[in-house]
């Protein structure tokens, strides 16, 4: 499709959604992992909003996560506002929430001084302490046995992998020893995908949380091990933020750590299947990071990870 074809598809999609009548400016946004299609789309009063298209067949789930977002905005989660949600033609929903403006804080972090970069994950984690106060319904099965039959299929797919982990049995057996632990935890909202490309910096101050698709629910820790894979390699400083942020400052207790290294050790099972699976070019990289784990906790030995151990702000 060239310019003009994707200019006169643009300009129909926005036509059919009255919120958008009278545009003045549509941007294709192409950053992320999502099947969605998204737009930055300046409306006629000057502010700009984001459009989010999707597959019609998806719009009993796009439905639930539209309600969600209003529904923590109306709480005063620092998130986009829902604007409407509705068909676009037999094959397209769409989605228009209201713009965050800034920066993705993976990019603005590094920039910035060790201060600010705590500070951006105090409020990170503050925030992520109100979300996770939404429940948004009640399971068939516990997150046990969610949790612990979703480990196993990805224990059976990682068994018959070409590429595995140095010293992955000893992260097995830790895993096996603590699986019982996840019996009886909270089963709250989870953004499920919480790390620093998700997260808008403005003015070096924290603006906002973004990208609620890959939305579910489970046990609140569970949505810290992003600060494992990605976040500490982007900011330590961050990490050891959100982390006490959402503690209201303080440091987390015994408990906690044992059920983020549980959750880190069954994602870097997942992971390496998942690389393999979905972007095979990008296995060495995934890999590496992989590593950086296994060292931070010394093949799960430590349940503290070393990034954790530095000068507190």
């Amino acid at each position: 499709m060239d310019k003009q074809d994707t200019y006169d598809v643009l300009q129909e999609m926005m036509a059919k959604i009255p919120e958008l009548q009278g545009a003045l400016m549509i941007e294709p946004i192409h950053k992320g992992y999502s099947t969605d299609s998204k737009f930055k789309v300046q409306r006629s009063g000057g502010e700009s909003c984001l459009l989010r298209t999707y597959e019609w067949s998806q719009q009993t789930v796009k439905q639930t996560e539209y309600r969600i977002i209003a529904e923590l905005h109306r709480r005063g989660v620092r998130c986009p506002q829902a604007i409407a949600i509705g068909q676009l033609n037999e094959q397209q929903g769409y989605m228009l929430l209201s713009y965050i403006e800034g920066e993705d804080a993976e990019e603005v972090l590094p920039r910035m001084d060790e201060q600010k970069q705590w500070s951006i994950g105090i409020e990170a984690g503050g925030q992520l302490q109100r979300m996770h106060e939404l429940q948004i319904g009640e399971p068939a099965e516990s997150w046990y046995v969610r949790k612990s039959k979703k480990h196993q299929r990805y224990v059976d797919k990682y068994h018959h992998c070409p590429i595995r982990m140095r010293n992955d049995q000893a992260i097995l057996t830790f895993i096996e020893e603590n699986m019982k632990c996840m019996k009886n935890r909270p089963d709250r909202f989870q953004h499920d995908d919480f790390h620093p490309g998700n997260l808008i910096v403005k003015d070096e101050r924290f603006a906002g949380v973004i990208d609620f698709n890959r939305y579910d629910q489970g046990d609140p820790v569970h949505e810290f091990l992003k600060l494992g894979l990605f976040a500490s390699e982007t900011s330590a400083l961050y990490s050891i933020g959100q982390i006490q942020g959402y503690f209201n400052g303080g440091d987390p207790d015994e408990l906690f750590w044992r059920m983020y290294s549980l959750y880190m050790a069954m994602a870097l099972i997942s992971s390496v299947v998942w690389i393999q699976q979905v972007k095979p070019e990008e296995t060495e990289d995934m890999m590496a990071k992989i590593e950086r784990v296994r060292e931070d906790h010394d093949d799960f030995r430590r349940l503290i990870p070393r990034w954790y151990n530095v000068k507190n702000y």
